[in-house]
């Protein structure tokens, strides 16, 4: 087995005399199947074809935009809660949309926020992770010295921005404070992330099926749409066993086909009823939008925010995908495609500002409408595919860190390592949507509720990725501010205006993010003084020996056991209790352990620790597997 072999001083003469004679001096020679697999499994880095990038960039349609993508069902109609009181509203609003998803999914995330992966895992632990990896603020304790020789660990070395990187990095490290924030803070997104999961399919197939009650009012009641929106969620999570790929496949073709469709319409739409809505494309009627109506446009700003929700999506989902395939599908489908719906929809509310309260499905030719809307209500249930998925792999990742219960993790891909699916989560997010959905009924109200969960994760991450920039990219400073004033600026300015709704509704996500939270740091909390119990508690070399001596009578037995502890250092105090009970021990010892190193990769050959202990007549043996944040 390809093994880094860990020595203490006392111990190399003999580890090598040892190597040499299991070599040379074997009666019969056999052959570690873990051998095998390890020269068929090289750790080395593969290159994506093209061909391949190209199929995920497929798959993805299916996967990571159908939040974003449905996004045009609901926006106007949120934003112009009270009705359009001037036509020129129109044309700000539509401008505010064009620029807020140009800069937010496209600039910030697919250009830059993508690119602070960690070798190739996307989310807020991933960004927690890289921090953790170039400064010593985790608070995982199974830390080693020979953690830095692992081939993806290793850092760059110092150049000349490094001074400013250096003394933020002193600072964080020496500040208890600082790095229990970091954790509660990636605590506290990852909670928020999950309070998407929850609202995105709720918001999505009601805003869906409403489309009914549209063509139908007499037939269709609340209730029903209700009780229908129900039965549809319950089947999309039913469905969710089978597999992102399989999903991704299965859904990638109706959303191609429902940007396909999206698009036409917005160009019929413009064409058709005026051709001088890309008079919207002059940021000066945001300007206008402001002096015109003061507090009220402050406040459509929560309406505004809709048409980004799952924007985060893109980044935490990017772990099942590629980062180039991510960038495709977003720059040469979704947002071509969104930026039309919208100038059409516009369009025609500038003559019939009347229809706002149900925009998308007003707006659509009667000859498309039943096809329109059956299109419609399946791409709203894909709406839901992209914060699952992320659920998942954040659980993943929450579970490594020794921040959340253990649950069953089913992997559903033997090509791709990041696609899961987890049992019991995706049952408690069914049960989750489906009373969210009863008690809040409708898109407006939940519309409040969902704008503060999108905006504060998106917040947190900027406040990540400034750190990435300073200690690891070693941005210019200029290019820091720039990105602090024009980006951050416009969150701060976002997430200001959803929570002056917190009363309507927005209190949802921040209590489901505090229940969260709580279990979390509560487990990880217990987490870390059990095995700082066991650390301190552990049994020296000499004590084996001693505790096996002050035995009255115990028998070698033929064969291996194995304790499996989270101590990665010495001996854990459960053996002694071990060997007071059990009156026999096997021929050979070995103490397993595995241990979250902060990278997202670890190499199959440098994936094991071994070490021999003494007493050497007992043959005694610590193994240590090594790995990645979320892998198992």
């Amino acid at each position: 087995m390809g093994s880094n072999i860990e020595q203490s001083q006392d111990d190399v003469p003999h580890e090598k005399n040892l190597k040499e004679k299991t070599v040379t001096s074997q009666k019969l020679k056999r052959h570690d199947p873990l051998d095998l697999e390890s020269s068929k499994m090289p750790g080395a880095k593969q290159v994506v074809g093209w061909s391949v990038i190209m199929k995920l960039a497929f798959q993805s349609l299916g996967v990571v935009y159908g939040d974003i993508g449905t996004s045009p069902l609901y926006v106007f109609s949120t934003i112009f809660l009270d009705g359009i009181k001037h036509e020129e509203d129109v044309l700000g609003a539509l401008s505010l949309i064009i620029y807020t998803i140009t800069l937010i999914p496209v600039v910030k995330y697919v250009f830059i926020v993508l690119q602070a992966n960690d070798n190739g895992d996307g989310g807020t632990f991933a960004l927690y992770s890289l921090i953790c990896r170039y400064t010593k603020v985790g608070l995982i304790p199974s830390t080693q010295a020979e953690d830095k020789d692992v081939s993806t660990f290793k850092l760059d070395m110092p150049d000349r921005r490094t001074r400013r990187a250096s003394k933020l990095k002193s600072t964080l490290e020496n500040s208890n404070f600082a790095k229990f924030f970091l954790l509660l803070a990636t605590m506290l997104g990852t909670s928020m992330v999950i309070g998407d999961g929850v609202l995105t399919p709720c918001i999505s197939v009601l805003s869906a099926v409403g489309g009914v009650k549209a063509a139908a009012p007499s037939v269709m009641t609340e209730d029903r749409i209700v009780w229908l929106s129900v039965a549809i969620l319950i089947l999309l999570f039913v469905f969710q066993r089978f597999g992102t790929e399989k999903v991704g496949y299965t859904f990638a073709p109706i959303l191609c086909m429902w940007f396909v469709l999206i698009t036409g319409i917005g160009i019929y739409n413009f064409v058709t009823i005026d051709i001088t809505i890309f008079r919207a494309l002059n940021p000066m009627y945001i300007v206008a939008y402001f002096q015109r109506n003061g507090k009220d446009a402050w406040v459509s700003l929560g309406g505004v925010v809709m048409c980004i929700t799952g924007a985060e999506a893109l980044f935490a989902d990017v772990g099942h995908f590629t980062v180039r395939s991510v960038q495709i599908s977003m720059c040469c489908v979704t947002y071509p495609a969104l930026i039309l719906a919208y100038l059409g929809q516009g369009a025609f509310l500038t003559k019939h500002s009347d229809d706002v309260a149900d925009t998308f499905y007003k707006s659509l030719p009667k000859s498309i409408y039943w096809p329109m809307f059956g299109v419609a209500v399946l791409a709203a249930i894909i709406a839901s595919q992209a914060l699952i998925s992320g659920t998942f792999a954040i659980i993943q990742q929450s579970l490594a860190l020794g921040c959340f219960p253990r649950v069953k993790i089913m992997h559903t891909s033997k090509k791709h390592h990041g696609q899961i699916y987890i049992p019991e989560i995706n049952t408690l997010l069914m049960l989750a949507c489906v009373l969210v959905t009863l008690a809040f009924r409708t898109t407006e109200k939940l519309s409040n509720a969902y704008g503060i969960a999108v905006v504060f994760v998106m917040v947190l991450t900027s406040c990540f990725l400034v750190l990435v920039m300073i200690m690891i990219w070693k941005t210019h400073i200029l290019l820091i501010i720039a990105y602090v004033l024009v980006i951050g600026s416009v969150e701060l300015v976002y997430l200001s205006a959803v929570l002056y709704k917190f009363d309507q509704g927005g209190y949802l996500p921040l209590a489901f993010a505090m229940f969260l939270l709580f279990i979390m740091y509560v487990w990880n909390y217990v987490y870390r003084k059990k095995y700082h119990f066991e650390l301190k508690n552990k049994i020296s070399p000499e004590k084996v020996k001693e505790t096996v001596d002050e035995t009255n009578s115990y028998h070698r037995l033929p064969g291996l056991a194995i304790f499996y502890s989270e101590l990665v250092h010495g001996i854990p105090p459960i053996f002694k209790h071990y060997v007071e009970n059990v009156p026999a021990l096997h021929s050979v010892l070995v103490f397993a352990s595995v241990k979250s190193l902060p990278i997202s990769k670890v190499p199959l050959e440098e994936r094991f620790l071994f070490r021999r202990v003494k007493p050497y007549d007992l043959y005694v043996f610590r193994c240590v597997e090594q790995k990645s944040f979320g892998k198992p």
